[in-house]
């Protein structure tokens, strides 16, 4: 890397601020340009310094983090990490963050998650290293929160596509960087009357995924929820993988059940795609349908690959709406995906296969 990543770090504690800088000093290919204790600051400061990524803290003195996301965003856009407090609020204001252009977040070194200071800081040097470059997507308009009352049940943009109510297909779904504000896409797109299950592993800390399933339930027309073992799969539903635990699809008498384990990370993950992708590839065949977005690695690449071998159909967004052309990319390029196509795209065409 010709050029060290030029980070800025807006934080209100001085101590997590100290802490967040040492933790990216630490990395030879990192740069702390500057920081600042509030949002007001932090609009300046991005202006001036001209940052590679910035970390962003949400509740902060003069202006929170949402507004000056959404101010950075609309006026020199930079790719956005944020740091999260592991409670009901904080999730909230996360998964906010994401629709309003932020690419992805990690658990503040505070927060009471079950991830050790070391964890914590290689994830953080990971995640300024994968979005570093990365294009920014600026949102077309204001983005509301959508209440329960107000999706569950109601016409979607899809509504008018031709869906088979008697179809057999599970759709499995692997993302990573920048998957949560696709998903929350994703999920808003999918159209009443979807009668597929879809099973999704989005590489996330533990005890966030729970929090970013209730997110997906109140603005899809699906009924989503965090995938616990024995769960019978139901049609119109979701099920987004536990972050502390692997799951599989298993065959059972009465129907396709989840099966949740600890193990060891595969592909360098926990929940990993390819442990998902594989068990569909064997217990559903030509009846899965998996799609592989945006993120850095490899992780899903060989389980869609599986997938494509057993008579399964197969999805990979595009490039141009990737935050990180990665573990898609390696899939595209082994042969393993019948159509490349951008993430608006996505929901259409997984109607189509149904």
């Amino acid at each position: 890397m010709p050029n060290k990543i030029k980070v800025l770090v807006v934080e209100d504690s001085p101590l997590v601020r100290k802490i967040i800088s040492d933790i990216l000093e630490s990395d030879p290919d990192i740069e702390v340009v500057g920081t600042v204790n509030n949002g007001k600051t932090a609009i300046y400061r991005n202006n001036e310094l001209n940052p590679d990524v910035i970390t962003m803290d949400i509740e902060m003195p003069i202006m929170d983090g949402l507004e000056s996301l959404r101010n950075i965003i609309r006026t020199n856009p930079k790719p956005v990490i944020m740091m999260s407090v592991l409670t009901q609020h904080g999730a909230e204001a996360t998964f906010k963050a994401l629709e309003y252009g932020a690419v992805d977040f990690i658990p503040k070194p505070s927060s009471n998650v079950s991830l050790s200071t070391r964890e914590i800081s290689n994830l953080l040097i990971e995640k300024v290293k994968s979005v570093y470059g990365c294009k920014v997507t600026v949102p077309h308009e204001e983005v509301k929160s959508i209440s329960e009352g107000d999706r569950k049940g109601k016409n979607v943009k899809l509504r008018e596509e031709s869906i088979k109510d008697d179809t057999k297909k599970i759709v499995g779904i692997g993302t990573s960087t920048g998957g949560p504000a696709a998903l929350l896409k994703i999920f808003k797109d999918i159209p009443n009357g979807f009668p597929s299950p879809v099973l999704v592993v989005q590489h996330m800390p533990e005890g966030f995924t729970n929090a970013f399933a209730e997110r997906l339930n109140k603005s899809s027309s699906l009924n989503v929820k965090e995938a616990e073992d024995g769960d019978k799969i139901l049609p119109a539903s979701g099920y987004i993988a536990p972050g502390h635990s692997h799951m599989v699809l298993e065959n059972h008498r009465s129907g396709n059940i989840i099966r949740l384990y600890k193990g060891e990370k595969i592909s360098g993950h926990m929940p990993s795609i390819d442990v998902l992708f594989n068990s569909m590839a064997e217990t559903c065949e030509s009846n899965a349908l998996c799609v592989i977005m945006t993120g850095m690695g490899r992780d899903g690449a060989d389980g869609i690959s599986h997938v494509k071998e057993k008579g399964g159909y197969t999805i990979a967004q595009d490039e141009k709406t990737s935050v990180v052309y990665g573990m898609n990319r390696v899939a595209v390029q082994m042969g393993s995906i019948d159509e490349v196509v951008s993430l608006s795209e996505i929901p259409k065409k997984i109607v189509e296969q149904l």
